[in-house]
């Protein structure tokens, strides 16, 4: 019942009054969310052991701008990844396929989907794809020496179990975070 339960519903109303602002307004949001972005992935090269904690928050900017537009959320993540190339080229092979493209996977599903389920398994597909493209496409070792970069169908389905997780995990917490925001702000 849980997973079933309709929960798109308060976004849709949130991103109807955020495209009541002008353009200029909506662009500076996008710019804003794009930084935040940035600077947390970056955290991961700057702040050796603590930023690789920090890092994963890089979703929420990119989340939080595709929930209020789908187009605008878009333009984040391509401008985080400009702004990536600038900070830290690290980190650029890294928030492309895994952070970034799942905080616009997951947006996505808040523009397309109600269901909360659907809304995790589109999140988690996202997330999936683009670990393995790491993996199999660019044989980057994301997961370690101790994950083969061959594919298999073990690995790509601990994967997807574990995206699931993580994107149910973030829908979660971008909700309750989100409610505070539309009580706090009026867009």
């Amino acid at each position: 019942m849980y997973f079933l339960m309709t929960i798109s519903e308060n976004v849709k109303s949130i991103h109807a009054d955020f495209k009541k602002n002008s353009k200029t307004k909506r662009l500076v949001f996008c710019a804003l969310f794009a930084c935040i972005a940035a600077v947390l992935q970056a955290a991961g090269g700057f702040l050796p052991v603590l930023g690789y904690f920090i890092s994963p928050f890089a979703t929420a900017p990119i989340l939080f701008c595709s929930m209020l537009s789908l187009p605008l959320g878009v333009m984040a993540y391509f401008l985080t990844n400009l702004l990536l190339l600038i900070l830290q080229p690290g980190e650029l092979i890294v928030f492309p396929f895994t952070t970034g493209l799942l905080g616009l996977g997951t947006g996505a599903a808040f523009y397309f989907f109600k269901k909360r389920i659907s809304i995790i398994v589109t999140g988690a597909a996202f997330l999936t794809i683009g670990i393995i493209i790491l993996l199999n496409v660019f044989k980057f070792p994301l997961l370690g020496p101790t994950i083969s970069t061959s594919f298999s169908f073990l690995t790509t389905g601990s994967i997807f179990l574990f995206a699931c997780i993580y994107s149910w995990i973030w829908i979660d917490i971008v909700l309750v975070i989100f409610k505070r925001l539309n009580k706090a702000f009026t867009w």
